[in-house]
């Protein structure tokens, strides 16, 4: 077993980490060889309970999870990583795969689903694949915080004025709207552009509406 990411080892919160859940000894020695040779780091759990006492939210990686198991199954388990916002991607391992299992388990969110006997190379092949995806989402989320930060240091009159840019309005527009001349709102606009650390209105616009604090604008 690798080192596993603890709220005590902050540097590694975000390491990327293999979940491996199995009620079967012999199956999660097996992955977790597996996983060793490749230098990926895991954690092997023998029950969903266990996963859910070592996961949060902050960790990178992904889950590979045995779908039938003592206590919550791992449908179960995934509606519980659902509930409280682990968002990493799942794969489900299954001895009694079935078609409807493997649907449901997809509209939950799972990743992929694969049936034992799995092919070792298609195993590492799943896994690496849900890596490249976590890494992907987590790079894109903490861009979202970084604007939603940049967002929240504008002053109510620069959000203003950028509301107008977004409802693309000119600026004499803007200023007859707030009672302000248009020298005004070029200063605010151009303020608005270096918080945000915008190049242009047009890049300024595609920050504001990938992020959250837009949709409570429309609220």
């Amino acid at each position: 077993m690798n080192n596993v990411p603890t709220s005590s080892q902050p540097e590694r919160t975000y390491a990327p980490c293999v979940f491996v859940t199995d009620d079967d000894a012999s199956v999660r020695d097996a992955i977790g060889f597996l996983l060793q040779s490749e230098q990926l780091d895991h954690l092997l759990c023998a029950t969903a309970d266990e996963l859910l006492e070592m996961v949060s939210p902050q960790h990178r990686g992904c889950i590979l999870l045995d779908v039938r198991m003592p206590g919550l199954d791992g449908l179960q388990a995934q509606q519980a990583l659902n509930e409280r916002g682990i968002r990493l991607p799942v794969i489900f391992i299954s001895g009694h795969a079935d078609i409807s299992t493997a649907v449901r388990a997809v509209q939950a969110g799972a990743l992929d689903f694969l049936e034992k006997p799995f092919d070792d190379e298609l195993l590492l092949e799943k896994v690496r694949n849900a890596l490249d995806l976590d890494q992907s989402d987590w790079e894109n989320e903490h861009e979202r915080d970084d604007i939603e930060q940049r967002i929240a240091a504008l002053t109510p009159r620069e959000r203003q004025v950028v509301e107008g840019i977004l409802d693309c309005k000119l600026n004499k527009i803007i200023a007859d709207d707030l009672d302000i001349s248009v020298r005004t709102v070029e200063i605010h606009r151009a303020n608005a552009l270096d918080k945000l650390g915008a190049r242009n209105s047009s890049e300024m616009i595609r920050m504001v509406l990938s992020s959250h604090s837009y949709r409570d604008w429309l609220l």
